[in-house]
């Protein structure tokens, strides 16, 4: 039980903080939670503390929390203090007087934290436009560069749970902030004195209107070929977020069939009512897609995180539950870049780490260059000559020149181009990835995601790692464990743990590959497999794949118990 002597500074900094909160919301929600302190109330004591524990920190995702009163939550007070640092680091670069663009989703208060961020922007002397209705990052990303803007901002929690909001900061170059610019913004953003002192203007900033939308259209639908095939019907999920009405009018502009929207869940819904979390990978997110299709018999489902800036794709399949299978990133990802090297791409390929090895077979066969990078398309984006970069978490971007950063829309565009093209010849996506796994190997990709509620097992299962780290999993000899949080001439230090795993010709596996991260976004530890099996003919291909199945399982179980997870914890997570 915290002592009164224990609450007096939470209900102190909570008294300071009540006196500048420009958001009643917040503010009566603040007065309860103090109330409920000064009665005696254990449960609210430690909710206080907890929000006056310290900061939300700005990083290269920059801010993502709970909505809710106090400097460790997403609230108009912080938005504020992040968007008067974002200023202040942009005049003193010397863009002062430049235009900083706004965008954001659906979620619960977005709108405020848009509103505020540009009354910031005029208030500190530069420009400031607000796109004209929640629309998704990619717009955002787009109109940076389209504007000439010298910095963005999209205010969006992706695919986070309902209960959250985020802050996400481009630079002019329409690519998401990287080292050193996140600490020379979170520099300022800590030199921010008296929310009082931070000039808000009333009025002075831009509503833009829809043309900056039908640019991004236009530009959008520019990446399929205007005479490849558009026979193609396509069962469509936003996830309750912002892509319905652009993406549908998206396939429109290119010549493609409306696709059929799942009904539950075509309007934008901050509290998304029927999935657990707004994510296409989350189990049982994709249920209602499913039953649309089992429906309505389309050739593919294409699912948007509620940004749009994902996109997932889904494929008849007799042997999966219910019919369909989600395909992985990895999936996705080689399948785009396999359409794209038969259109007679030039130029660069590039994917994060955790991503399948798969890319760079592909790109050396077609005499391409590849790029590994750091996770996450600020990295990818800023590759040199880049022409396609993806990621395994669904994030693709294949017209790096309209939009440098992951596109749900114009990545699904692609798929529709890919999926009608080999309809036209009796074919079908998964015939495609027979042929893949024919020409380059089997590269077979898992994942153990644990989500936790106390983020202390994350930093105890890192230090086990790196203090013990396995000698073998599944059988497979660890060759080489790597920190990656020491850097190397490849990339810049992040915290992960690499392992390569040595092949077993015996057991018919050529090659596997581990990576253990904490998540940059969510309370989660990831764990991204592979493992690589050679395909002696198309009649062994199920056979492959089976036995692929059966090591990535073994991997997984190994690695969980060399990472000291609990064992119920990491199944439920698997």
């Amino acid at each position: 039980m915290a002592s009164a002597s224990e609450n007096a500074e939470p209900i102190r900094q909570a008294r300071t903080w009540l006196a500048e909160d420009p958001d009643p919301d917040t503010r009566a929600e603040l007065e309860t939670l103090l109330t409920a302190v000064e009665a005696g109330d254990e449960a609210a004591a430690a909710d206080l503390a907890a929000r006056f524990a310290g900061t939300l920190q700005f990083g290269t995702a920059g801010l993502r929390g709970e909505i809710g009163a106090g400097p460790m939550r997403m609230n108009r007070s912080v938005v504020i203090r992040a968007a008067a640092g974002l200023a202040a680091y942009l005049k003193a670069q010397g863009a002062g007087d430049g235009l900083v663009v706004v965008g954001h989703d659906a979620r619960h208060k977005s709108v405020d934290f848009a509103r505020d961020t540009a009354a910031v922007m005029v208030g500190a002397g530069l420009r400031a436009a607000i796109l004209p209705r929640p629309l998704p990052t990619p717009v955002l990303a787009f109109a940076i560069r389209h504007l000439g803007a010298v910095a963005g901002v999209a205010v969006t929690a992706s695919h986070n749970p309902p209960r959250d909001n985020g802050y996400k900061v481009y630079l002019g170059d329409g690519s998401q902030i990287v080292p050193p610019a996140d600490a020379g913004i979170a520099a300022e953003i800590a030199a921010v004195g008296p929310l009082t002192d931070v000039p808000l203007a009333d009025e002075g900033w831009q509503i833009l209107g829809e043309e900056v939308v039908e640019a991004y259209l236009d530009r959008a639908a520019s990446v399929v070929d205007r005479h490849s095939p558009r026979d193609l019907s396509v069962v469509y999920t936003p996830l309750h977020g912002v892509g319905r009405d652009v993406l549908t009018a998206a396939f429109e502009r290119a010549g493609f069939a409306t696709p059929h929207v799942v009904a539950e869940q075509g309007q934008p819904d901050p509290d998304f009512p029927t999935v657990a979390f707004p994510n296409p990978e989350e189990p049982g997110a994709m249920d209602l897609s499913f039953a649309a299709a089992r429906a309505l018999g389309p050739d593919v489902v294409i699912a948007n995180d509620p940004d749009a800036d994902r996109c997932a794709v889904a494929v008849p399949d007799r042997a999966a539950e219910g019919g369909w299978r989600m395909l992985r990133g990895d999936e996705v990802g080689a399948l785009l870049a396999t359409h794209l090297v038969h259109r007679r791409a030039t130029g660069t390929f590039a994917a994060s780490i955790v991503s399948s090895s798969l890319l760079s077979r592909i790109a050396a066969r077609a005499g391409l260059d590849y790029a590994d990078t750091l996770t996450g398309f600020k990295w990818i984006s800023r590759v040199d000559g880049l022409r396609y970069g993806y990621e395994e978490a669904l994030g693709y971007c294949v017209d790096p020149e309209g939009v440098r950063d992951k596109d749900g829309i114009s990545a699904a565009l692609a798929v529709a181009e890919l999926t009608a093209e080999l309809k036209a010849k009796g074919r079908t996506l998964s015939d495609l990835l027979d042929d893949i796994a024919l020409e380059y190997g089997l590269h077979a990709t898992d994942q153990l995601s644990v989500r936790v509620s106390d983020l202390s097992v994350i930093d105890d299962a890192m230090n086990r790692l790196r203090e013990r780290p396995p000698s073998s999993l599944a059988g497979l000899a660890v060759v080489t464990a790597e920190d990656l949080g020491k850097g190397s001439e490849e990339l810049p230090p992040t915290d992960g743990l690499r392992y390569r795993l040595a092949g077993s010709p015996g057991a018919g596996v050529e090659s596997a590959r581990v990576i253990v991260r904490p998540s940059g976004t969510e309370p989660k530890l990831k764990c991204y497999l592979e493992v690589v099996l050679p395909v002696p003919g198309a009649d062994r291909l199920a056979a492959v794949r089976a036995q692929a199945t059966e090591v990535l399982a073994a991997v997984k179980a190994d690695l969980a118990t060399a990472a000291g997870l609990p064992r119920d914890e990491a199944a439920a997570n698997a």
